[in-house]
């Protein structure tokens, strides 16, 4: 009696504990880790920790803030993700795209709020960068909650890799004047990026592009060419890992150490990441103002959205690969607790980063409990490490930021898509050339009507086939694909899509003018095998249809009704008013009940 009642205990807090983890995701990981995991964690902590120091520092100062904010956006963001995180792989920090984008968003609202290169304009800046965060982790705990993970569909994945792709290269070129050491006004518009960077040229700093292209050049021999170099001598993967994932790291030390002996900053002119305060952050609260709020609003979803897509599909792929779930609801939870993390602990927006994650992956991790150590290993460097980045030249960070963003470059998928379906490739293009030419934010906005255009017009125009049986059996297809056997006064037409006030126009047109073509035709069979829906309009329209059919003679037929559809058919009256004996359960009942002589079926 006891060991049942124990059991019954035991049952039920199993029972407990699986519930919480659906809100809670480290019960799940935290409670059956195993120690063989680990080994995996640290080093993948360890690793991904190097990559991301210099890329925060990177990041911020692309975003227009100090870099140590990149630093402290990277502490407490981690942790809160490995808490409430459906992925064991997404390293959470800062990322590119979304640093421009926020730069995009808040250094004009801050240029009207303070005079530009002051310390209260520096002060405003960080305020509306801390607001910011805030509003996205918001807008991403709402839309967790309330289960709206489907709006990212909005976004087609040709516009999204076209909007990545252009961005990509803006963020680049917007490093371009400090890989030459040019001084050139901030913008987000890519024609007068371009137009300052060429009216610049002639003041390059030799120097500092001396230091850049080498960065680039190690950030590319490293894991490009020693990569392949050490497994040819025989190396473990293991060991090349960690080595060839320090370049970054190899170049802000070489790169400091360079400054500082040479004294470049004084003799060259190099810019230097200068005084970087140690120590970790205080706790911070953005001002709520009203009016930057309903500024800053659009670009907080636009950087939801995008932030949210950058981290979600890399999560799912990584995901996959180890038959693993990720939950999109619960992704737009802990992304917006680890955003709301950020604000409150002087960070800014950050997300699930590609690269990152990806070499966390590649690490042998195995829990977020890697990504705690990674914060771990920030939280490290900023309390002791920053008095050294003093002389870390800004050309140094240009470069890993060019490398970074390079693979975000997809020109891939258009190639595809111009071969597999011209539409999508069309849609790619102008999202690309809707950043370049206008903004990032606009940008999206454009990629995002371009989507839901593109999904009107395809369901607008559903596959609709006449079908006929295939040979003896009960199988009905294509009469344009198959060899099939058709009935002359029964037309049997199959629509291969559910049926809303977009579409119902355009299959009510179709039969109309196949009835008319072909006047021997006294039934008309709708095949409803791929109808999930049929909204209101799309009933009215059917009625309209039916009506116009029972004028011509034509009597009107379902088949394969499916059972959602059929409860609302039959709850709003339609199948009383149509009639039960003219919806069969299969194409094949209602062929053989229709067609009463033998002879009439034809090849």
């Amino acid at each position: 009696m006891v060991d049942k009642k124990m059991q019954l205990e035991r049952s039920q807090t199993k029972t407990w504990l699986q519930k919480c983890s659906q809100f809670f995701p480290i019960l799940d990981w935290g409670l059956n880790y195993r120690k063989e995991y680990l080994a995996g964690d640290i080093t993948a902590g360890i690793i991904v920790g190097s990559v991301l120091v210099p890329q925060a520092m990177a990041y911020a100062l692309l975003a227009g803030l100090p870099p140590q904010v990149g630093l402290y956006a990277s502490i407490a963001p981690p942790i809160v993700y490995a808490f409430l995180g459906t992925s064991r792989f997404i390293s959470v920090a800062p990322v590119a795209l979304d640093s421009l984008m926020t730069a995009a968003a808040i250094a004009p609202l801050a240029a009207t709020l303070a005079t530009e290169n002051t310390p209260e304009y520096f002060k405003v800046y960080l305020g509306l960068a801390l607001l910011l965060a805030l509003m996205i982790g918001v807008i991403e705990i709402t839309l967790g909650i309330f289960r709206l993970g489907f709006l990212v569909n909005f976004l087609s994945q040709a516009v999204i890799s076209g909007f990545i792709s252009a961005a990509a290269i803006l963020i680049a070129f917007s490093q371009v004047k400090h890989l030459l050491g040019l001084k050139i006004p901030q913008t987000e518009s890519f024609i007068e990026l371009l137009s300052y960077l060429i009216k610049g040229i002639t003041a390059i700093n030799w120097v500092t592009l001396t230091l850049g292209v080498i960065s680039i050049l190690i950030l590319v021999y490293f894991p490009k060419i020693l990569d392949k170099q050490l497994k040819r001598k025989g190396w473990y993967e293991s060991t090349i890992m960690p080595l060839t994932k320090s370049a970054p790291l190899f170049i802000v030390i070489i790169g400091s150490l360079l400054v500082w002996f040479l004294q470049l900053e004084q003799t060259a002119g190099v810019k230097v990441v200068g005084k970087i305060p140690h120590g970790l952050p205080a706790l911070t609260f953005p001002n709520l103002d009203s009016t930057a709020i309903s500024t800053l609003l659009p670009a907080a979803f636009a950087i939801s959205f995008v932030g949210f897509m950058e981290a979600y599909s890399v999560g799912k792929f990584l995901a996959s690969k180890r038959r693993q779930k990720v939950d999109a609801n619960q992704e737009f939870i802990a992304l917006g607790a680890a955003n709301i993390s950020a604000s409150l602990t002087g960070g800014y927006p950050i997300t699930g980063g590609v690269s990152r994650s990806s070499v966390n992956f590649s690490a042998n991790a195995n829990t977020p409990l890697a990504s705690i150590v990674t914060a771990s290993i920030i939280a490290l460097t900023v309390m002791f490490l920053t008095p050294l980045f003093y002389f870390l030249p800004q050309a140094c960070l240009a470069a890993i930021i060019v490398i970074a963003v390079s693979s975000l470059l997809d020109f891939g998928t258009l190639k595809r898509l111009w071969v597999y379906n011209r539409a999508d490739a069309i849609a790619w293009l102008t999202a690309f050339f809707a950043v370049l030419i206008t903004n990032v934010e606009k940008g999206i906005l454009i990629g995002a009507a371009i989507s839901i255009i593109l999904h009107l017009w395809r369901t607008s125009q559903p596959h609709i086939a006449v079908v006929g049986r295939v040979g003896e059996t009960e199988h009905f297809r294509n009469v344009l694909r198959h060899n099939v056997k058709t009935c002359p006064h029964v037309l049997a037409v199959r629509v291969d899509a559910s049926l809303y006030f977009v579409n119902t126009k355009y299959l009510e047109d179709y039969v109309l003018k196949a009835v008319t073509d072909r006047p021997e035709v006294k039934n008309l069979l709708l095949v409803c095998s791929a109808v999930n829906l049929i909204d209101g309009s799309a009933l009215e329209t059917l009625k309209g249809l039916i009506a116009d059919l029972k004028a011509r003679g034509i009597e009107f037929y379902l088949s394969e009704v499916k059972g959602p559809v059929m409860d609302k058919l039959i709850k709003v009256g339609f199948v009383d008013e149509l009639g039960k004996d003219h919806i069969f359960l299969t194409t094949d009942l209602a062929m053989k009940t229709l067609d009463k002589k033998i002879g009439d079926w034809e090849i």
